[in-house]
């Protein structure tokens, strides 16, 4: 008969931390709850008894108000046999007593774990384990589970556990109402706590940052303020390795070319200039940034201060009618708006989840990073320059993207009074400790999990992008023998114009959906009538061919406000439609920006002509 092992407790308290300690499985964590929506499990062995570890999902209660607490309730009564772990952070042991006292009213054979004791020790946090195993009846055990402290203990009490023949039945609630019963909880694990826990150290020092950092006047400056500092060392740490990627791909172009020599000249330029140069352009391009984006937003989660990003934004979305946890899900848009829409499974409700799904694009992605700073480089800070430029650059895309979440909220806003209607429902938030980052497991989540698995899904995408704009820029037809691209930009003109742009931007943005990444080359390939991608060398070549071709300041704020609210890319697009398994709420999520860059490009123009006009007749 096999045995099973039931891990438990509230998110962030090192569940799975001691669910990877035990089954050699590398389950990563997050900090904020439902991240592991889903079970999982592997195997242990311990004195040649081979175990089943079932980690639930992270939950702060089983009163079934959200899809992991309904999952962790009706999986721990279906398994009476197995032994459940309640797995409890030393450093706030009387909020995870709270859960501990539901499970072990549900659960026959179950222990406690208490994790993290060295970081207890270190904050001299201190647990009478033998005075709380006497008032909650259960075995107690202390463990550092990342440093695999207690492990072997906490096996034998669970041995203990499975060989007992008896269980104890506890005397289980029988309080009808529900709020008296959250109360019963509440009261009962205060009580407990405060027989059983020492503190010799004062716990202000968390506190007072915590008074700082999630303050109304400060908390939004503050996070304001991170987001420029990371913005600045993503700019300034990826300007090499870009440079230098793009050179190794240069230098690779001249031989791949003559290896292709002996194949028709269409075959040729097919591959080379169409699907190898554009490949080429989305890794030089996206990887450097990702690179160093990914670990510094990864750290900012394994530190703990995400939680109090969605604290402070959670009264903004709550005026939207919308979710607080769409704040985490829109931070995690700032990488990779796919990323960002698979994260909205943190949210329980359908209709919040849906809101945050069709806004997650206003907050610019890794792909739309290095345009956006291109255009704000040549037209806003100069081409020269050296830190206060980086500096500015750095601040005015801040700006951008406090704009961005903006829209997000408003369009939040709108779609709750209109095509999905409600009022914003309530979560738990809970603030963790601020802990030491995992410096190792950081870059080794970051650049594995996320850096190379989106650069993945953008390189797949961009591969027959390339075959397409090959064929377009290569292709004449009629009398004067202009492209299909010129003969296409051409016809986009009249549009182009009303939104303060041309034909060939809105062209290429469109022919940009499978990667926005390849905007500016594009632009750039139309206007040189070339049939190759073209590669941007120095800022100021770039400038003077933009101006040449019409561009003012006008055009640079048009197309930043475009490129900050269009439509998502092809990725993110198949992942909405993964998520949602429906195509109507996919075509919406493309059209709802859409239509709002439109609006915002329409109206800015306007607004400068109407100014202009007024100037004009005044003068």
């Amino acid at each position: 008969m096999e045995r099973e092992i039931v891990l438990s407790g509230n998110p962030n308290v090192g569940k799975s931390t001691v669910f990877n300690s035990l089954t050699g499985l590398k389950q990563h964590t997050g900090n904020w709850s439902g991240k592991t929506v889903e079970l999982a499990s592997g195997f242990c062995i311990y004195n040649d008894i081979k175990y089943k570890v079932t980690d639930l999902p992270g939950t702060y209660s089983l009163m079934a108000r959200s899809k992991e607490e309904e999952i962790a309730r009706d999986y721990i009564k279906s398994h009476t046999s197995a032994v459940v772990v309640i797995i409890c952070d030393i450093s706030c042991l009387e909020r995870n007593l709270n859960l501990a006292l539901q499970i072990i009213e549900i659960a026959p054979r179950t222990v406690l774990c208490v994790n993290f004791m060295d970081e207890g020790e270190r904050k001299g946090i201190q647990v009478d384990e033998k005075r709380l195993s006497e008032l909650l009846g259960i075995p107690v055990l202390l463990t550092a589970a990342r440093k695999r402290k207690g492990l072997d203990s906490l096996l034998g009490a669970i041995e203990i556990e499975f060989l007992k023949n008896d269980v104890i039945q506890r005397e289980i609630s029988n309080l009808e109402d529900a709020d008296a019963l959250a109360r019963h909880y509440v009261l009962t694990a205060e009580k407990i706590s405060s027989q059983c826990v020492l503190f010799e150290k004062s716990q202000n020092r968390f506190g007072k940052a915590d008074r700082f950092l999630t303050n109304k006047l400060t908390g939004i400056p503050v996070m304001a303020f991170f987001f420029a500092f990371i913005f600045w060392l993503t700019i300034v740490g990826s300007n090499y390795p870009s440079e230098l990627l793009a050179k190794g791909f240069g230098w690779l172009y001249e031989p791949l070319k003559n290896l292709c020599s002996a194949l028709p000249a269409w075959l040729s330029g097919l591959l080379i200039d169409g699907v190898f140069s554009v490949l080429t352009w989305v890794v030089s391009v996206m990887l450097p940034p990702m690179a160093i984006f990914f670990p510094l937003f990864t750290l900012l989660e394994d530190l703990g201060y995400l939680p109090r990003i969605a604290f402070n934004l959670d009264r903004f979305f709550k005026k939207a009618n919308a979710c607080g946890k769409q704040a985490l899900t829109m931070c995690m848009g700032f990488g990779c708006n796919a990323c960002g829409v698979i994260g909205t499974r943190i949210i329980d409700s359908p209709r919040e989840r849906l809101i945050a799904i069709l806004t997650n694009v206003f907050v610019p992605c890794n792909g739309r990073f290095p345009f956006l700073l291109i255009i704000i480089y040549i037209f806003f800070t100069g081409v020269t320059g050296g830190f206060f430029k980086t500096l500015t650059a750095a601040l005015i895309l801040t700006a951008v993207i406090i704009l961005g979440v903006a829209v997000t909220l408003i369009v939040s806003r709108f779609l709750s009074l209109t095509i999905l209607k409600g009022l914003p429902s309530s979560f738990t938030l809970e603030l963790p400790p601020y802990r030491r980052p995992q410096i190792i497991k950081v870059l080794i989540r970051s650049i594995l999990d996320r850096t190379l698995l989106v650069l993945g899904r953008a390189v797949i995408v961009a591969a027959p992008a390339g075959l397409i704009i090959w064929l377009l820029a290569n292709l004449h037809l009629g009398a004067d023998g202009s492209t299909l691209l010129v003969i296409i930009s051409t016809a986009l003109d009249p549009v182009g114009h009303i939104l303060g742009m041309d034909g060939v931007i809105i062209l290429a943005f469109i022919l940009a959906f499978p990667a926005n990444e390849i905007v500016l080359p594009l632009i750039l390939m139309c206007y040189m009538s070339t049939g190759t991608l073209i590669e941007p060398t120095e800022l100021s070549h770039i400038k003077e061919s933009l101006i040449q071709n019409g561009w003012t300041w006008v055009t640079a704020v048009s197309v930043t406000l475009f490129t900050l609210l269009h439509f998502p890319c092809s990725t993110t697009c198949l992942t909405i439609l993964k998520e949602t398994k429906s195509v109507k709420w996919t075509v919406a999520a493309f059209l709802i920006p859409t239509a709002v860059g439109i609006i915002f490009c329409a109206g800015f123009n306007m607004a400068v002509s109407l100014f202009e006009t007024l100037s004009v007749a005044a003068g």
